[in-house]
């Protein structure tokens, strides 16, 4: 049966950091349900877990690469016979040593594995070295002789329709019309808008690093933290002209990924230098490197038309989106369609006219990270529904409600939404959940110094502080959209009392592993479930994006445990004359219903091995067509988040006091993860809002470092209220669950942007928000003292 997480669940005093449920006598100690801990959790808080930058092997060498300065040049020549004759150098290989496919990409093979007659973006790799000291490896790389023809950039989207192309396959890579309803449709208030998204960086807390190491067959295997090791290795096999049986991919601990990991250069350049040396080869990327190698969220560039009659109903929204995919096409055509399909959000629009283009530049590379397309739109539409209540003069989550969806709703693709929709459920939630207490009058004190925008020394005055409240509305889909094939293989083995899943679903800080701990010990009763490590010698099971290893990698491992389950009790049901169903297992327990057997599963097994192997496919989806019409996801969440906002307005310096968070989850597998995830992904959305973006200059990387490039800290992390996990179960999803960590991340810089706007009357079309944006004129502020 559904039901909800109320506020009364969660005591209002208390967040999201203290949200371990205490210990409850009664309660079962594994299974679904439970917050059962990581078995990873002690050794990487002792530090003591293994990443990937921490291998070793006899014979290491250790690898550098080369990396172009100019966002775009023409190569003139490239000498690498300094750097191949410096002392302790085994190898240097450029375009001219890879033996098979020179480019590879995510669904457009666009990216050469190094440049050859032309760089297309700043940080794009032209050669690498083999060393024996990492030392002797970054000299030898410098003093490869690489004459460049600079070239003006192409670093504004809008003027890549113009430009000559960048890329033989020119420099549009998607462009998808919507067209639903009826375009002459027009609206008594209209409202417009110009929004620009920044490049949010996924920032992982370890950067780029792996170890190749040659096999005897002439193969090579490559440890390194990938989340979809299958893919990288179809890749890197066909860079190597090698059958992909001859690359293994043996993923290591991966520290944190939000879409960074898929990019499998470094991978590549590892293998040719450890099939080139014969010796095992290694590459620990320096956090600049990091910057410059791996994707980003796509800047966008948004213009929207909203029209609504004079309730507050919404009649037609017209958009433009324009992203900047930047060198290469990456995941662009899968997150401009999921820009445009969301481009009205959880709302109801009768007609919807949305124009989506993803076009190349010399910016920085842009693809997956966290909720691509659908962050960008939620902070444009949610500013139009600000604008649509200031000129309506309604109160902005009454405008909301009175248009959200609900299931049964269409898409602006035509999709009917089958999904659980209880958007209007969690918008009261957040509205009606009680607003913080407003700060002290007095902030002579050195502790309330903190409630200050800018935190202490912020040179801020308590008289210029002005509190905002907003609102935001998001959603996301789940799992691969239009057509692609999401499967899953999983396999359980039982053995006395210990059971072993397989299955290459990769653990990316989502808790993949502790849920298939649950889903098998729920299902056998078996308290002790190990998972195996993860390589290209299981079966395949995917990216780990989109919330998609919880649904189709976990609804593998449950097929599979329900099948070992099965060859558990048959012989038990047919000894006593009786079906599987009137048996259950619990707590290491078989019973029957009569209660006439009892035994442990130990017993039952007596000293067999049973074991299964399963998969999961979800429905199918397809293609959008030519008008943006199409049944293109499987299902999506939805989410909604107050904000409270503290902003300086002489200064423009902003604080986050409160995220009231309601979201749909489905069912709720472990509270303790799930909380941890709503918590992490409303901070890495308030970063989108206020502070992160990676800047250029000319298509030049400014300053990609840990202090240029600013991160939330704990300190900048506001509490996090969550007021209602609603759980009306997906019925098409294995256990009902929905993807939990997208969702807050879409919607919180479009709440933070609203409890902005709401403080300061600016507009706010800028995402992250700037000082100036949210500052008031001095004059302004002395009038309203």
């Amino acid at each position: 049966m559904g039901g909800t997480t109320g506020a009364g669940d969660i005591p209002a005093s208390v967040t999201t950091a203290a949200l371990v449920p205490p210990a409850v006598p009664d309660a079962p100690p594994h299974g679904l349900g439970v917050s059962l801990p990581a078995a990873d959790a002690l050794a990487k808080s002792q530090g003591t877990f293994p990443y990937a930058a921490d291998l070793w092997a006899e014979g290491l060498l250790w690898a550098a690469v080369l990396r172009s300065p100019h966002p775009r040049a023409r190569i003139v020549s490239i000498d690498t016979s300094t750097a191949a004759t410096m002392p302790g150098v085994r190898a240097v290989v450029t375009h001219a040593d890879v033996p098979g496919d020179a480019a590879h990409g995510r669904g457009v093979a666009d990216r050469p594995v190094f440049a050859s007659e032309s760089v297309r973006h700043h940080g794009e790799p032209i050669a690498a070295v083999a060393a024996d000291h990492p030392d002797t490896a970054r000299l030898a790389a410098a003093a490869i002789a690489v004459e460049y023809e600079p070239l003006e950039p192409v670093t504004d989207p809008e003027a890549a329709f113009g430009a000559e192309p960048l890329h033989p396959d020119g420099n549009l890579i998607r462009h998808i019309p919507l067209r639903f309803g009826d375009p002459e449709a027009v609206g008594e208030v209209v409202v417009e808008g110009l929004y620009r998204i920044g490049r949010q960086d996924p920032a992982p807390i370890g950067a780029e690093a792996g170890l190749a190491v040659p096999r005897p067959d002439g193969g090579v295997e490559i440890y390194t933290a990938s989340t979809d090791p299958h893919h990288d290795r179809d890749l890197a096999a066909a860079c190597f002209g090698l059958e992909p049986d001859r690359v293994k991919v043996v993923v290591t601990g991966v520290p944190g990924a939000m879409g960074d990991r898929e990019d499998v250069g470094t991978q590549i350049a590892l293998g040719l230098l450890a099939l080139r040396t014969g010796h095992p080869v290694k590459l620990a990327a320096t956090r600049e490197e990091s910057f410059l190698s791996h994707v980003h969220r796509h800047p966008t560039l948004l213009r929207y038309r909203h029209h609504a009659d004079a309730e507050g109903k919404l009649v037609k929204v017209e958009a433009q989106i324009l992203l900047d995919a930047g060198a290469y096409a990456d995941s662009s055509a899968e997150a401009l369609a999921a820009a445009v399909a969301f481009a009205c959000g959880p709302y109801v629009v009768p007609h919807a006219f949305v124009e989506g283009w993803a076009v190349r530049t010399n910016n920085p590379p842009s693809g997956h990270v966290r909720g691509e397309g659908a962050l960008q739109v939620c902070a444009a539409y949610e500013g139009q529904m600000d604008k649509l209540a200031a000129k309506l003069g309604l109160d902005p989550a009454e405008l909301r409600m009175r248009n959200v969806m609900a299931t049964g709703d269409l898409l602006p693709t035509g999709q009917t939404v089958t999904c659980p929709a209880p958007v209007a459920e969690l918008l009261r939630a957040v509205r009606d959940y009680p607003l913080p207490a407003l700060p002290k009058d007095d902030f002579s004190g050195s502790e309330d110094d903190w409630l200050l925008p800018g935190g202490p020394d912020g040179a801020g005055e308590p008289g210029a502080v002005r509190r905002g409240v907003g609102y935001g509305l998001g959603m996301v889909h789940m799992l691969g959209a239009e057509g692609a094939d999401e499967v899953s293989t999983a396999t359980v083995k039982v053995s006395g009392s210990v059971a072993t899943v397989i299955c290459a679903a990769v653990e990316t800080g989502q808790g993949f592993t502790t849920l298939a701990r649950q889903i098998v010990q729920e299902i056998l009763g078996i308290e002790e479930v190990h998972v195996a490590p993860v390589d290209t010698d299981q079966p395949p099971s995917g990216p780990a994006a989109h919330g998609r290893h919880t649904w189709v990698s976990g609804g593998a491992v449950e097929r599979a445990a329900r099948m070992v389950r099965t060859q558990l009790l048959q012989p038990l049901a047919h000894q006593f004359g009786m079906s599987t169903e009137l048996l259950t297992i619990a707590d290491g327990k078989i019973t029957s219903y009569d209660g006439v057997l009892s035994t442990t599963v130990a017993e039952a097994l007596d000293g067999k091995e049973l074991w299964a192997t399963a998969q999961c496919r979800p429905h199918p989806t397809e293609p959008l067509d030519d008008t943006g019409q199409g049944d293109a996801f499987v299902g999506m969440s939805f989410c909604a988040v107050r904000a409270v906002v503290d902003v300086d307005v002489e200064l423009g310096s902003v604080r986050v006091v409160e995220m009231a968070v309601a979201q749909d989850v489905g069912r709720v597998l472990n509270p303790a993860q799930l909380r941890a995830r709503i918590e992490a992904g409303i901070t890495q959305g308030v970063g989108a809002a206020l502070t992160e973006n990676l800047r250029t200059s000319g298509g030049h990387v400014r300053r990609p470092d840990l202090t240029g490039y600013a991160l939330p800290t704990a300190l900048d992390a506001p509490d996090v209220r969550i007021v209602k996990l609603v759980e009306e179960r997906d019925v098409v999803a294995p256990f009902g669950a929905k993807a939990a960590s997208a969702v807050p991340v879409v919607t919180a810089p479009a709440a933070v942007a609203s409890a902005v706007r709401a403080a300061t009357g600016r507009p706010v079309n800028r995402l992250p928000i700037r000082p100036q944006t949210a500052a008031v004129a001095a004059t302004a502020v002395a009038q309203e003292v």
